[in-house]
Formats: structure tokens, sequence, C-alpha cells
């Protein structure tokens, strides 16, 4: 019986998926019966049940995902409930979401337009459900590729967008890797655009929060795009999976995901009161679940929000007794306009995504930028090639360092510099 109890062993932990366990069990589990020699009929019946036990376990083992789950607030980035945040889990179509990060990435640099046509390939035809259907030959809109993402989380469509951006879907999975480490989703891993089962597509909760807020914040002018409740493509209409969007006030995004080794995923975004939460749920039993949990979570995250506000206005009120003004006026701190610094927002293989990455971060943080002028400085590599660095010259010191801790509360990458024998960009923004 040792023997019988091994093979079965053997066969759990041979395959990824759970269809690839399941069958390997059940081979091993006919072939040790098979080879089973006593006549004792109670015995071959224990045999069989022994079998039929592992095999359940195993089912179990692999349709029950980890579940984890975040809430923060958008703005601060305050973290107001976590459990498991920091286990790795399988993101399924919440993958997506970068997807679609770097979609905005290449319409804000004008590498793509909206109306940009995508060819589809014979491997993006080939792509399992959910689909759009698209064949091979034809081509499809960004922003319709772009809806049916958001939508049908069409894994179709994900692959047309990581070979038309990427050149294959291997190397777009590089990108999305490398922008994961830029946002400092540290323990996320992208093998796919699309987020089908593979053993080496990984993420947490945390990192998930952490996508979110940044395309809330970096591709705000994108963002309204998540509450699309339906898409209508070619006769057909895609109805969104998100169904907080519809039974949740102030939800409007983000994105859901379900496989098999994942369980059901979500991360969802709601606005009240000029508050907003990103929330993240990996794990769900199913979808129903999976959204009652979602609603639980952002309730608690609006009712700390509404305890500290109320808290904050009775410590208000307590300080508001009228102080002695004081004997010694301050002096002012004003900052002449101009001055001998920068700040550095990034380095790129063209001019022009330099030059609309300097413009997005004088319109993030317009309060401390605006007085600088924005300059393009080409940079020649030692291997030969050219880059080209984003900056806004023209600053005080103190702007300077206060528009770059701006810019990395919104997920933007951002250095100081002192500028020396500087010369004024003609650039303008």
């Amino acid at each position: 019986m040792g023997a019988f109890k091994d093979n079965i062993l053997i066969g759990y932990n041979w395959g990824f998926s759970q269809n690839y366990r399941v069958m390997r069990i059940l081979t091993f589990a006919q072939t040790s019966l098979r080879n089973w020699t006593s006549s004792n009929s109670t015995i071959r019946i224990g045999a069989l049940l022994m079998a039929v036990g592992y095999w359940m376990v195993a089912w179990s083992t692999t349709s029950e995902a980890k579940y984890a789950s975040i809430v923060i607030d958008a703005n601060s980035g305050q973290v107001l409930h976590a459990t498991n945040a920091d286990t790795r889990n399988y993101p399924a179509s919440l993958t997506k979401m970068m997807t679609l990060f770097l979609v905005f990435e290449a319409l804000d640099v004008g590498e793509w337009t909206l109306a940009t046509k995508l060819k589809v390939s014979s491997r993006a035809e080939r792509q399992p459900a959910s689909r759009l259907g698209l064949r091979r030959g034809q081509t499809i809109s960004v922003k319709n590729a772009v809806m049916a993402l958001i939508t049908r989380s069409a894994n179709d469509v994900a692959t047309v967008i990581a070979e038309n951006l990427g050149g294959s879907e291997r190397n777009f999975a590089l990108m999305m890797t490398a922008k994961a480490r830029q946002l400092k989703m540290t323990r996320t891993t992208f093998r796919n655009a699309s987020g089908l089962p593979n053993r080496g597509q990984m993420s947490t909760a945390r990192d998930m929060a952490r996508l979110a807020r940044a395309l809330i914040h970096q591709h705000g002018r994108y963002y309204p795009y998540f509450k699309t409740k339906h898409f209508r493509y070619k006769n057909q209409n895609f109805k969104n999976h998100n169904k907080l969007l519809t039974t949740y006030e102030g939800v409007d995004g983000i994105k859901t995901g379900y496989i098999r080794a994942a369980g059901y995923n979500l991360v969802a975004s709601a606005q009240r009161k000029g508050t907003r939460l990103v929330g993240v749920v990996f794990g769900g039993r199913d979808s129903r679940q999976r959204n009652r949990i979602m609603t639980r979570l952002l309730n608690k995250g609006f009712s700390i929000i509404d305890t500290k506000s109320k808290l904050s206005s009775l410590r208000v009120k307590k300080k508001s007794i009228p102080k002695k003004p004081a004997l010694i006026p301050q002096l002012s701190k004003k900052i002449p306009p101009g001055g001998s610094w920068g700040v550095q927002v990034g380095a790129y293989v063209r001019y022009s995504q330099a030059l609309n990455s300097a413009r997005a971060a004088v319109q993030l943080v317009k309060q401390h930028l605006a007085e600088g002028s924005i300059k393009v400085v080409p940079l020649k590599t030692r291997r030969g090639t050219k880059l080209y660095r984003a900056r806004i010259q023209g600053l005080a010191k103190r702007a300077a360092y206060a528009a770059c801790r701006a810019l990395k509360q919104k997920s933007r990458d951002c250095m100081e510099l002192r500028v020396r024998g500087m010369q004024l960009a003609a650039n303008t923004y």
C-alpha cells in the first residue's frame, strides 16, 4: 500500500494546473490498481477509496486560492486595511491593468493615438476565452482595444496590444515587469499581457494597489474609461464584468480577474465626499462573495476616514482660542523667480517621449514647476546610442526639491539637479 500512496503523491506534485494534476493522479491510481495482485476484494475497494481521497485532496488544494486584501487612501497612500497584502498570488486578468498602463503611456508620448489601427496575428486569434473574436489579418483601433480589455477582458485583444507595442508578447511582458519595478511593485512579475495561467506570473494585493494609484494619478485623462458599463463592437454588446459599478455608490473602476488557480480577484476604486479609496481582493470563492468582501472593505475604509475627519475637526475647535500677535514680525522667505536648479523626470530613446514626459510632470505639479522651462538634453551613451533627458530648469532649489517630493508621491521618477552655466530651453509647454 506504501507504493500506491507514493504514486498518488508523485502524481499530485508533478503538474501545475489543476486539470493536469488530476489527470496524473488518475493515471497513477489506475496503474497501481491494475498491478494490485491481492484477490481480496475488500483490499481492492480500500485502495480505490484511497485513490478517490487523494484525488479530492488534490482538487481542493489547487482550486483554493490564497486570500489577500488591502484598502488604501488613493491620495495619501495610507493603508487602512491589510490581510496577506504581500503574499504572492496569480493576478489573472488584473494583469490587464498594466497592459492598459503601457497603452496610456504610448498615447501620452504620441507613439499611438486612439485611432491607431492594431494588426491581429494568428497567435492573437488563438487565445482562449474571454475573447472578442478577432481574426488574423483584421485590425482594431486602440480605443476599441482599450474598451475591450476593460469590459470584455478580452485575451485576444491583450495579445494584439502586446505584439503591436512590444514586437512580441514576451518582450511586452518584460516591459510590463520593468514598469512594475519603476512603480515600486517589487513582488510582481509578468509573463504575458492577459493574465492567462503561467506559474511565473505573480503579484500581491499591495502591488496591485500601487498600480491602481499610478493609473489614477498618472493617467487621469484615461481613467474614466474604467467606469464604462457597456461596450458595443461589431453589433455585439459586451457588459463590464465589474458589477460594483452598478451596486456600490462611488465605484468607477477598475478590473476583475479570474483563473482557477487564483480564484476571483478584483481591484476597485470608489470616491465619496472628496475621498478616493482603492481596494484589492485576491482569492474570492466566487464573484458574489468577492463583491461582498469588497463592499465590506470599502465601507470599513470610508468609516475610518470619516472618523479621522471628525476627530480632526474637534482638535481644530479646541485650538481655536486666539493667540497674541507676535511682537517681532516674521521676515518674508520669498524665493526669487528663476534659479540655477532643475529636475530630471526621465531619460528616453526618443525626443518626443522626453518632451511629453516633461510636459506631463509640469501639469502634475504645476504649483512647483510653473516658473521653470522645459529642456530636452541629449546624451550619447558608451554604446553609441542616444538618450534624451527630460528636464525642467530655471527653478529655485526649494521648488526643485518640493517638485520631486510631489512627483514621487504620484509614483513618478524625479531627480533634483543643479545646473551650471544653464541656458534656458526654447521649448514651451
